[in-house]
This record gives C-alpha cells, sequence and structure tokens, in this order.
C-alpha cells in the first residue's frame, strides 16, 4: 500500500445543518477545497484552529449518529460534531478523532446527563478504531488558534507566484529562518517590505511555511517547509 492510499477515507453520510436561534451557522471554507458546516462559533473556531495542523488529512461534519439508551431505557439518538482523520504520512500513525465540541459552561451544566450519550460514543469509537474527544474553549481558543485568526485576513490576497516561489525555494535550501530573515532578504525599501510583510504572512496562511504555533506569531518567529511540502 502506497502513501497516497493510505491517505484516502471513505466519507460517511452526514445530516443536514440548519440555522437555530441560539447559535451562528454556517460553511467553512476548510482550505479552500470544500465546505465544512458549523453550527456555533466555538465550532468555526475550532476549524480555523484544525486547519493549521497539516497531518490533518480531512474532517466531516455530523459524520453518523449515534443509539444510545436513556436513564428510563429509550432509545435516542447522538451525532457527534465532527470527525478527523490524518495522514498516514508524515509521522506515526494517528487514529481518527470523533469530536464533540461544546463550551466549558454546558459542559458543567449537563455533563451529568450527557454521559450516556458520551458512553455510547466511546464505545462506538473504540469498534471502529477510532477515538472520542470532547473539545472546549480551553482546548480550541489557545494560541495555535490566536495564531490562525492572526492570519485569516491574509489567506484571500494574492501575489506574483514566481515570488512566491523564489522565498520558498530560497527558504528550502537555508533550512529555518526567522521571518524577519526572509524578509530583509527578499523585500527593500519602505513600500516593498510593507508588500513583503503581506507575502510572507500569506504564505504562512495558505501553509506554505511552518513555524511553531505554540508560541506568537511575530518578527523573531522561525519558519521551515512544511513536512509535506
Amino acid at each position: 500500500m502506497n502513501i497516497n492510499s493510505c491517505n484516502k477515507v471513505d466519507k460517511p453520510s452526514r445530516r443536514k445543518i440548519g440555522t437555530t436561534r441560539r447559535s451562528v451557522s454556517g460553511l467553512y471554507p476548510f482550505r479552500g477545497v470544500g465546505p465544512v458546516d458549523f453550527e456555533s462559533t466555538l465550532e468555526r473556531d475550532f476549524l480555523i484552529r484544525l486547519e493549521t495542523d497539516r497531518r490533518v488529512l480531512d474532517v466531516v461534519s455530523q459524520p453518523s449518529t449515534i443509539e444510545f439508551f436513556g436513564s428510563n431505557g429509550q432509545t435516542y439518538p447522538y451525532t457527534p460534531d465532527y470527525l478527523v482523520t490524518y495522514r498516514a504520512y508524515p509521522g506515526p500513525y494517528r487514529a481518527p478523532i470523533l469530536i464533540e465540541v461544546k463550551p466549558a459552561s454546558e459542559l458543567d451544566e449537563h455533563l451529568s446527563k450527557w454521559k450516556a450519550k458520551f458512553r455510547a460514543a466511546m464505545t462506538y469509537c473504540k469498534e471502529r478504531g477510532y477515538v472520542f474527544h470532547l473539545r472546549h474553549e480551553p482546548r480550541i481558543r489557545d494560541q495555535r488558534w490566536k495564531n490562525a485568526m492572526f492570519l485569516q485576513r491574509y489567506r484571500q490576497m494574492q501575489f506574483v507566484p514566481e515570488e512566491s516561489e523564489w522565498i520558498i525555494g530560497n527558504l528550502r535550501k537555508m533550512g529555518t529562518a526567522t521571518f524577519d530573515h526572509l524578509l530583509a532578504r527578499h523585500f527593500f525599501g519602505e513600500v516593498d517590505r510593507a508588500i513583503g510583510i503581506s507575502h510572507l504572512w500569506h504564505l504562512m496562511a495558505t501553509a506554505r511555511m511552518e513555524c511553531d504555533w505554540s508560541q506568537p506569531l511575530g518578527y523573531a518567529s522561525e519558519l521551515w517547509m512544511p513536512d509535506h511540502d
């Protein structure tokens, strides 16, 4: 089996997400390939953060419905928010993760009531080689998310492709370089430097360059080529 075949995943069917009165719903253009549904700003922020992880192969919204037994003995449906799958390469194997996104305040208030459906999700995952995770604000809106939010404004910018390849090629030869070093090496003068700042952030926003996402982005940030490049 080659690397490309390992990186393929069959997408399960999903239910259509509608608007709700208590949340913000919409479609997020995940990596510019296909829209992914979200039903709240926290789910949207989860997708924005997830997009920066180059190990992620795919994310599917509302991937499947799981039946569980309530305290009254009746069965109820439960549909987790996302299924995240990972690339077979680079790095060690990572099992797909079935994820429920909930505000911390709701988890504190309703966790005892939701335990039955979460247990059913864990059983469902164990049978399929998946892992079940809960995600709330502290696990989503961290420094990685802050960096991703900062870069959002640069994603749709357009620059001369040959200039981008020139920068990328030099970074590949160097191995690593700081943001400021790349800026000084490729852009001269006040106007050119201002354009260069946006250009470099654009390359970061579109995953053409990698960094330590756990640290705040700045001129001293160390940059390198992604493993998948």
